[in-house]
């Protein structure tokens, strides 16, 4: 009987974990409408052709590198089928042993490609934040470049330091010695994507015509923003999915109840962050600022991710609230340097994934402020520094922007062929 017990938790925590990894991998949806609304119409086909692409990337590049380098899970995932056991019955048999040790309330045993699957979605979440920060003026092969070498060695390195439980180039261990804790990645999905983007941003430089020579800042309103806002809803959706199977468990009344709290909080944070800014950007702008609101229910998100099971929901709220305010004056102050991004992915992602991981320590007795910052200290400086070399390799090489004509005609055209609303952008197809 309790062999039976234990081989239907093992069956109910693979099947958990799967259903929370599809809920993320919806999220890939969610950038690309949010991305697809907030840019110009000239440049969706463009924006639409990343993100997909990036996805089918960030899959492959993590199944044969990836997983290995962040978790041992051997090159191409050679020893993942059957857990690395050699028929279905020894798979049966180490399941038994291993649920016998941990009991019904330890830690989870769950099958390795559903791990997989879990971890590949949250590698293509990084870089879907890279995506919106550099969009309408980079070229879209050195984009997809740069995502090979990003989803195959830079996130799955700082991935093993952190989750991967590895030392930092066998300096320190974040976690043993500084008791480094990010539940479900508000610095090592979040934070890392935003220094990723930023490197990218600072070379590749304004899009034409944001800034006048005296500093002042010309707004580029977004084409659609019932897009964006579609989007926005569908990446609150899978942030439960996100931060949920990062409970990594739920065959027991503890855990089943951490998820429970898990999806609570975060609904409750994202709803604390869209009050926020809606009211500074009112307070700010004489007026409820829809791009502002839509960033900060994603700032509410990415701030509870990194502890989203041990506040109260009026806590999850009040650092859901304070990561809308944050993005707001991190938008704004983005702005003023000339640091261009057209989605505000890195004060969303960036910003607000650092408050995120600082804020761990205010409800969870077992980190501290010191191993936070150490901790988000390491993320930064190892993927910015990185991203920064690959981006100027790439830049030397082939070049990351593209012409000053083909941006003024838009990127669709000149790296897709064609146009998402050719009715509205002047162009005709040849049976009209």
């Amino acid at each position: 009987m309790e062999n039976q017990i234990f081989e239907l938790q093992y069956a109910l925590d693979t099947f958990y974990f799967l259903v929370m990894g599809a809920l993320v991998m919806w999220m890939a949806a969610g950038f690309a409408m949010l991305e697809a609304g907030l840019v110009r119409a000239k440049n969706t086909t463009e924006i639409l052709t990343k993100n997909v692409a990036l996805f089918a990337i960030a899959c492959t590049a993590y199944l044969v590198v990836g997983y290995d380098i962040m978790y041992d899970g051997g090159l191409f995932l050679n020893s993942i089928a059957l857990d690395g056991a050699e028929s279905a019955d020894a798979l049966t048999a180490t399941v038994l042993k291993e649920s016998a040790e941990a009991g019904f309330g330890g830690d989870s045993v769950y099958s390795n490609a559903s791990d997989f699957f879990f971890q590949v979605v949250f590698v293509a979440t990084a870089m879907s934040i890279v995506s919106g920060a550099v969009a309408e003026r980079m070229k879209l092969w050195a984009f997809l470049l740069f995502a090979v070498v990003m989803t195959s060695v830079i996130y799955p390195l700082e991935g093993a330091w952190t989750w991967g439980g590895q030392s930092v180039f066998g300096l320190f261990s974040l976690g043993d010695d500084f008791g480094f804790s990010d539940f479900a990645g508000s610095g090592i999905v979040h934070l890392a994507g935003a220094s990723a983007a930023l490197a990218g941003v600072l070379l590749l430089g304004a899009r034409k015509g944001k800034y006048s020579a005296d500093g002042k800042v010309n707004p580029i309103p977004g084409a659609n923003m019932p897009l964006a806002t579609l989007g926005t809803f569908i990446l609150w959706m899978g942030w439960f999915g996100f931060n949920g199977g990062s409970v990594l468990k739920l065959g027991d009344v503890a855990s089943a109840n951490s998820v429970a709290m898990v999806f609570l909080n975060t609904n409750a944070a994202a709803a604390g962050g869209v009050v926020a800014a809606m009211l500074v950007a009112r307070m700010l702008f004489g007026k409820a600022d829809l791009s502002m609101i839509l960033n900060g229910a994603l700032a509410g998100l990415v701030a509870i991710t990194a502890e989203p099971s041990t506040p109260t929901p009026l806590v999850a709220t009040l650092i859901g609230a304070a990561g809308g305010v944050l993005v707001v004056f991190s938008i704004i102050t983005l702005d003023k340097l000339k640091i261009d991004d057209p989605v505000g992915a890195i004060s969303v992602h960036g910003a607000v994934g650092m408050w995120g991981l600082l804020a761990v320590p205010l409800t969870n007795d077992g980190a501290t402020f010191l191993g936070q910052f150490v901790g988000l200290l390491t993320i930064f400086v190892w993927v910015f520094g990185a991203s920064f070399a690959v981006w100027m390799v790439i830049k030397i090489v082939t070049g990351i922007r593209v012409s000053e004509e083909e941006e003024y005609e838009g990127v669709d055209i000149g790296e897709c062929g064609m146009e998402a609303y050719p009715e509205f952008t002047g162009s005709r197809g040849s049976g009209m």
